[in-house]
């Protein structure tokens, strides 16, 4: 049953796989939830998905990925409109296994101040360590999490960069477990390239994370543009692994922020307003910490 888990959680929409992981015919069992999910592909080609017990789960295809929802969709899926256009192009990095909170993984991807000593010399350099001061709100009417102005220098900003750059971001938390960056396209400085980390949730405390990116990049292979994002989240999930705890503290003062820690405070703001307790400190009396591999 799902009615244990809070709306703001079951009722929202999760990455389970992606697309091309799901073949015609095929079928695979994930974990979401702490709940066993089915996932299938008919030979017509639709996605269907449902729990071990038989209930139907809601399920959309998008982004490359297939989404679900355990109760009663609260909001379409959100929209990335960067999708309906030609000229780019996507790719999908498959699943990263992460002995973390889901809502960790969102947290860190919002950080900016770890890219010098985490990511030298591909996001940052340890001699410009300075996080500018940047804009964030909750935007009530799409009930999302945005950081703007966002700026950051950077040795090498994506796959294609020859040379160093003054990045500007833009962080967009779409769900509890969806989180989106868009930043300066080498290519063209007057659009965005769109990163994106999509979490499926397993447990309290393990999470599979899926990434993509959506570039406007003529000149690097698809391998070269997925190796680099996988080399930025495996250095990423070195320090998550390692995080105590494990699961996410929603309590003032909990973990001490600093100015640069500011999408991160409203992040948690975020998810105490709306009664998300699935991966948090505060939620461990009702769900436990998973100590077992599903």
């Amino acid at each position: 049953m799902t009615r244990d888990l809070e709306p703001a959680v079951r009722d929202a929409w999760h990455v389970l796989c992606r697309s091309a992981d799901l073949a015609p015919g095929a079928a695979t069992r994930l974990r979401l939830l702490s709940r066993d999910v089915e996932v299938a592909r008919n030979a017509a080609g639709t996605v269907s998905a449902r729990l071990l017990d038989g209930e139907a789960v809601a399920t959309r295809e998008a982004y490359g990925h297939v989404f679900a929802c355990l109760g009663t969709p609260a909001a379409p899926l959100f929209d990335i409109a960067e999708f309906a256009e030609d000229d780019r192009r996507l790719a999908t990095c498959g699943a990263v296994r992460v002995r973390a909170s889901g809502l960790r993984l969102v947290e860190n991807f919002l950080d900016m101040a770890h890219f010098p000593f985490v990511h030298t010399d591909l996001l940052g350099v340890e001699e410009r360590p300075e996080v500018p001061r940047y804009d964030i709100e909750i935007r009530r009417d799409v009930d999302e999490v945005w950081a703007t102005n966002c700026r950051f220098w950077q040795p090498r900003a994506a796959a294609s960069s020859a040379e160093g750059q003054m990045s500007e971001y833009l962080y967009r938390v779409a769900g509890p477990f969806a989180v989106m960056l868009y930043k300066t396209c080498p290519a063209d400085p007057s659009r965005f390239d769109v990163i994106g980390l999509l979490i499926r949730p397993a447990e309290p405390d393990l999470s599979y994370a899926y990434a993509f990116v959506l570039v406007l990049d003529e000149a690097s292979s698809e391998t070269a543009i997925v190796h680099f994002q996988q080399t930025i989240f495996l250095q990423d999930r070195i320090v998550l692994e390692n995080q105590r705890p494990r699961l996410l503290p929603l309590a003032p003062n909990a973990e001490t922020p600093t100015r640069a820690d500011m999408s991160s405070v409203a992040y948690r703001r975020w998810l105490k307003e709306k009664g998300v307790r699935y991966g948090t400190v505060e939620g461990l009396a009702g769900h436990g910490e998973a100590e077992g591999v599903p």
